[in-house]
């Protein structure tokens, strides 16, 4: 049997048994990681920047989760905060990404966030609401994040 005929005889429903589990992988919320979580709120801690949980804060770029918070020295040197918790659909999958002068980003949808908080996104995204910030100030060693 040639194979032209061979495909003719499997048939629509075949092609489609074949099909369907492919298509079903291909959605982001398959295999996703993180978890559906509610924003947190009354942020108010602080961090040692010379502890051992602070090392990526070393470096510009460099990101720590903390209290469902993604902490952040951006590429300027600048302590910036965010919750970790996408304003998409509430995943805890937000993280820091050091490209394009830095955003943040959720790799459940592919929402992008600038480092203020406004959505990246095109217009007619997903995500129209921004990401939560919050506020961050240095003394000394002690890096303090709250709202």
């Amino acid at each position: 049997m040639e194979r032209k005929q061979f495909l003719k005889s499997l048939g629509a429903g075949a092609a489609f048994a074949v099909t369907f589990p492919c298509l079903g992988s291909c959605s982001k919320d398959d295999g996703v990681e993180g978890d559906i979580v509610e924003e947190p709120t009354g942020v108010d801690f602080t961090i040692d920047l010379t502890s051992p949980e602070a090392a990526n804060l070393a470096e510009n770029g460099g990101f720590i989760l903390k209290n469902l918070v993604v902490v952040v020295r951006n590429l300027e040197g600048n302590f910036v905060a965010a919750s970790q918790v996408c304003s998409h659909e509430s995943y805890d999958e937000v993280r820091f990404v050091d490209q394009d002068g830095g955003f943040f980003y959720c790799d459940v949808h592919g929402s992008r966030f600038a480092q203020d908080g406004s959505n990246l996104n095109q217009v007619d995204s997903k995500t129209p609401k921004p990401l939560k910030i919050y506020q961050t100030e240095l003394e000394g060693d002690i890096l303090r994040v709250f709202e």
